[in-house]
């Protein structure tokens, strides 16, 4: 890993991946590349940034001969509300974004990281300590894209022998980026709406209990995905790794031991309530971390802290953040 092409990287994942590849590899070795949504400064002053549309094969390829790119972390895609909205346009974007990445890893002799979810399973998947094999009957279009692109990745590693690996991603929660789409948004919005008017209204019930990890859990996994030993990994592809099972009401216990005059409150999207009552409540990744020493590094109160401190700071220059919450306890 040399060279690397990040696509989706204005995204939630990327943006905060392509920062730490480049300062690991240096600037000049890292790629980055998005569509519509806008890069902030950090990523375009850092080092290449490029638009392009990942369903452009031609393009990709460009990129790809362009800049000698020997790794491809490929994470644009369309999250699961999105993609739900717009099935036709998420298997469009999804799968043959994919199909376009690995043909250009094909012919280029790259290899390829590949983010699969938890929205890879369903209702027929054992929920608690869900086995690394197991049933994957999902009945979202963003499930089926995840299922059909592990397929696909085993396909091409066994066909062409392209090195393609990949983890399944539990919800993710960040700073840096606001949520974008997903069912597990609410994690990421409670910060926000915690710091800005001291009270969140969740769209989940207090009681779903869905695996969370911290973004530099994510990161670090990703990276160290792509640097294990290929000789140790009996599964190379769509790894189980996790960090935190938790629900909303746990999250916002532990936010309210920083601000206390916070306050939760409930209004059930019955959409996405479906479908995260179809995912598991908690995955069993001792594959990961057996086969290439998968270790997450982030607690539940560990993260909350950390997230309220880098949020606060993130806003501190804007009108944003008022009231109480200018001084919660950290």
């Amino acid at each position: 890993m040399r060279k690397v092409l990040v696509t989706g990287a204005t995204g939630q994942i990327g943006s905060e991946l392509t920062m730490v590849l480049r300062q690991q590899l240096g600037a000049k070795n890292v790629v980055a590349v998005g569509h519509s949504r806008q890069p902030d400064l950090q990523l375009l002053q850092s080092g290449v940034y490029r638009t392009l549309d990942i369903r452009d094969q031609v393009a990709v390829q460009n990129v790809v001969i362009e800049h000698q790119v020997d790794t491809i972390f490929h994470l644009a895609s369309l999250l699961s509300v999105v993609a739900e909205q717009q099935p036709q346009k998420a298997w469009d974007i999804n799968m043959q974004g994919l199909m376009n990445v690995l043909e250009v890893a094909r012919m280029n002799h790259c290899a390829v990281f590949f983010p699969s979810s938890i929205g890879a399973f369903g209702l027929q998947t054992p929920a608690m300590n869900t086995p690394q094999d197991t049933i994957q009957r999902p009945d979202t279009m963003y499930g089926v894209t995840k299922v059909a692109g592990e397929l696909l990745c085993d396909y091409y590693h066994k066909r062409y022998a392209v090195e393609v690996r990949g983890l399944r991603y539990p919800g993710l929660i960040s700073f840096k980026t606001q949520a974008g789409g997903g069912v597990t948004d609410y994690a990421v919005e409670i910060f926000y709406a915690a710091l800005q008017q001291q009270a969140y209204c969740c769209f989940l019930r207090a009681d779903t209990q869905l695996d969370m990890m911290y973004m530099p859990d994510a990161v670090n996994a990703a990276i160290r995905l792509m640097q294990a030993d290929i000789n140790q990994l009996t599964h190379h592809n769509a790894f189980n790794i996790t960090a935190i099972s938790i629900t909303p009401e746990q999250l916002a216990a532990e936010i309210k031991r920083h601000i206390p005059e916070f306050k939760m409150s409930y209004k059930i999207d019955p959409a996405r309530q479906a479908i995260a009552d179809s995912w598991p409540r908690h995955m069993d990744d001792s594959c990961a971390r057996k086969e290439w020493g998968w270790r997450h590094e982030y607690s539940l109160s560990v993260m909350v802290k950390d997230m309220l401190v880098k949020l606060a700071d993130k806003l501190s220059g804007d009108d944003y953040v008022t009231g109480a919450s200018r001084n919660p306890v950290f």
